[in-house]
């Protein structure tokens, strides 16, 4: 039998190809915003709760009400399309969940069966005062007769809507696979206020600017991770992603190495702008002259501004986290983010290197204790890159055990990251599953979600794992998740796991 496809208001879905049409357009959707409106075109005017579509939408695997936030947002983005007139089709009801208003119908691919709708009772009209003095009026017990003209009209009335909804789904569907148009670009879209982008601009007329870069990496790493975690805002760090579309984020933070040559020969001081993109206007901007000494205060300083520009303060969950990436020396916080993001290159090369630089950060402060989690966490990646020999295996034990007996370390991300890892390379799956999800649940960031692919991988639940992957490269779109996605832990490969990402590099 095949598949069922269903016309929702304009467009067809066909969950089979993860595609909606309508008019000859064509857009290909994430896996899982596909399951979502399947579910919505299953309990049409339904108020649905994000409890019940996480239970049966993503079957309480991830339980993040971001993912269910976001995914609403991107459903509607597609389903308008781009047209501020087109119709809402999924409503906010607020305090109660989201409700489909648009019409669903359900046919086969080939249109032969069409979901038979409730048909209408056409009242008999009353009878004229002529017509009830010549006739006599029928017994309540006996059913008045339809004369045979009229049932055969009402006959003929209902079999062609039955046969112009069955054609209009026949053609609705031969128009999907007739011709596959490319995407085109529309010029307006409609912003997410929620939503914002963190951008590295190019920098290079300044001369320290690549010795710099890391650390501005660094901050948008950690402006990303902790407001996605602990605020309503949803952050897309998107430093190290190269690709020049518009985006439907509402609001854009650009980090940029700027060569003030007028004040002073080659002196660069790094920019920060806000920008709300609805309007194009300024809601902070700071410029900042680093040095070997003051790394530390402008982290300070830059979090301190954006909870102001937000107009949101930050919870004190959130000023725990950020404590963790104060060490007593602002150098120290320069090499951990150098660290840091050779961590995010991913490859052996880099983590080797991160790994010795980390060293020298515990040796410079040893109150650095996130450090030291880093530095474990590197290291169990490298076993997972490359052969060890007992002895280093035995190191390599001592440091997961040292890290995380650390009490101020047992409740954070990166102790279960390590975790989830230390499990895979042991083979205990479900051991890795509940150390990830429990990741999760402190931490909203990239690298917790390419974690979870590769344990749903493992598993052997690839349709979450594409999810999982796919939720990572929004977060942190770019050849570092990539590399991550295809090689961390265990190699795996994008064409048959995440198809959808495969064919999103390939159109860029």
């Amino acid at each position: 039998m095949q598949q069922p496809v269903v016309l929702i208001g304009e467009w067809l879905v066909s969950p089979a190809i993860n595609q909606i049409s309508r008019q000859g357009r064509q857009l290909t959707l994430e896996p899982r915003l596909i399951d979502l409106l399947v579910y919505f075109a299953h309990h049409p005017d339904e108020v649905l709760s994000r409890d019940e579509l996480i239970d049966n939408v993503w079957t309480r695997n991830v339980v993040t009400s971001h993912v269910v936030t976001q995914s609403i947002s991107e459903l509607r983005k597609s389903l308008k399309d781009g047209d501020d007139s087109s119709p809402e089709y999924i409503v906010t009801v607020p305090k109660r969940g989201y409700k489909l208003t648009a019409t669903v119908m359900w046919c086969t691919e080939e249109g032969k069966e069409l979901t038979p709708l409730p048909l209408t009772v056409i009242p008999t009209p009353a009878p004229t005062e002529s017509a009830a003095t010549s006739q006599p009026m029928p017994s309540p017990t006996t059913p008045t007769p339809v004369p045979e003209k009229r049932r055969s009209v009402t006959t003929w009335w209902v079999w062609g809507l039955f046969l112009l909804a069955l054609f209009s789904c026949v053609g609705l569907v031969a128009m999907s696979t007739i011709d596959s148009h490319p995407p085109v670009t529309k010029t307006r879209l409609l912003l997410n206020p929620r939503d914002i982008d963190i951008r590295l601009a190019n920098g290079n007329s300044c001369n320290n600017a690549a010795s710099q870069r890391a650390y501005a990496v660094g901050l948008g790493s950690l402006i990303t991770t902790s407001l996605n975690t602990y605020s309503t805002y949803m952050v897309h760090d998107k430093t190290n992603y190269n690709f020049n579309e518009p985006s439907s984020s509402g609001k854009t933070l650009t980090i940029e190495f700027v060569n003030q040559r007028h004040y002073r020969a080659q002196q660069c001081f790094m920019s920060v702008q806000l920008v709300d993109n609805a309007d194009g206007s300024t809601m902070l901007d700071k410029r900042y002259f680093v040095t070997s000494d003051n790394q530390l205060s402008i982290q300070k300083d830059l979090m301190s501004s954006l909870s102001e520009a937000l107009t949101q303060p930050w919870p004190e969950k959130m000023q725990a986290m950020l404590r963790q990436y104060q060490p007593s020396k602002s150098q120290s916080l320069a090499d951990f983010y150098q660290a840091h993001q050779l961590l995010m290159n991913g490859d052996i090369d880099s983590l080797s290197k991160a790994s010795v630089l980390l060293e020298d950060v515990i040796s410079d402060s040893p109150d650095f204790i996130y450090a030291q989690a880093e530095k474990a966490l590197v290291d169990v990646l490298r076993r997972s890159q490359q052969p060890l020999d007992e002895k280093q295996l035995a190191a390599l034990d001592a440091e997961i055990n040292h890290v995380t007996a650390i009490p101020d370390i047992k409740q954070t991300a990166v102790f279960f990251q390590i975790k989830t890892i230390n499990m895979l390379s042991l083979g205990k799956v479900d051991d890795a599953f509940e150390a990830v999800n429990a990741g999760i649940e402190l931490e909203m960031s990239w690298m917790n979600y390419v974690l979870l692919g590769k344990v749903y991988e493992m598993k052997g639940e690839n349709r979450l794992a594409a999810d999982a992957y796919i939720t990572a490269f929004n977060l942190r779109p770019g050849e570092n998740t990539l590399y991550w996605i295809e090689n961390s832990v265990f190699q795996t490969s994008v064409t048959r796991v995440v198809p959808y990402l495969d064919n999103f590099l390939a159109a860029k």
